[in-house]
């Protein structure tokens, strides 16, 4: 699967404010948040969750040719498992779930896997978030736009709560497509910001570049 723009939006603006000790990232897919929260933070765990066979096998690979395979470790289970059998807690949790929700579907099971949400219901999502999440814990995800009201909802229901907001649009004149949420126990100050990735085709802002650029091989300051 290729490394897709959510992904790296995700790992580039998860806050590390909180300086955790322990991150969890939850449908790790080939690995690609927890490498980038590896090279962002002095964090000494760095736990993955993928329940796909090859997704898995080739997230262990990636985490054992980088150099922070000593920090990183990718667990071959559902959530629903997981969250039931762990005992620890982790200071971030991040997730770039599947949540494509229309009603057709590819005869490809795998793509299927990762793109709808039935996969990963919104509810089942948060319930073992809040049971995984320290007190003072941070849980960062990227959904669509539109789903944003629903998921703060169902997040309340479980005492977590929006800090920080990042909406995204495509392009100057584009809808908004992606909300990045940041929850956390307890309610604070909500902060909203706004951040369009491209004022035309390949020709990215210097908002995009400056959170980005660390993380692409060609990607240079305009």
């Amino acid at each position: 699967m290729k490394v897709g723009t959510d992904g790296v939006l995700l790992g580039a603006w998860a806050t590390l404010k909180n300086n955790p000790f322990s991150v969890l990232d939850i449908g790790a897919g080939t690995g690609i948040l927890s490498l980038m929260l590896a090279q962002r933070s002095h964090a000494e765990i760095i736990d993955a969750l993928e329940i796909d066979e090859l997704a898995y096998e080739q997230c262990v690979d990636n985490f054992e040719q980088s150099p922070w395979d000593d920090r990183l470790f990718c667990y071959h289970a559902s959530l629903e498992e997981f969250a039931d059998e762990i005992e620890d807690k982790y200071d971030l949790i991040v997730c770039n779930p599947p949540f494509f929700v229309e009603d057709y579907k590819t005869k490809n099971e795998q793509r299927d896997m990762a793109r709808f949400q039935d996969a990963m219901p919104f509810d089942h999502l948060i319930d073992s978030v809040a049971k995984l999440l320290s007190q003072s814990g941070i849980f960062s995800v990227i959904i669509p736009f539109k789903e944003e009201s629903l998921f703060i909802e169902i997040a309340s229901n479980f005492n977590l709560f929006p800090n920080n907001i990042l909406h995204v649009k495509g392009s100057p004149t584009a809808k908004i497509k992606r909300s990045l949420i940041e929850f956390s126990f307890g309610e604070s100050d909500l902060k909203k910001e706004a951040l369009i990735i491209e004022t035309s085709r390949h020709l990215y802002t210097e908002d995009y570049i400056k959170l980005t650029k660390d993380f692409y091989l060609k990607m240079k300051d305009n």
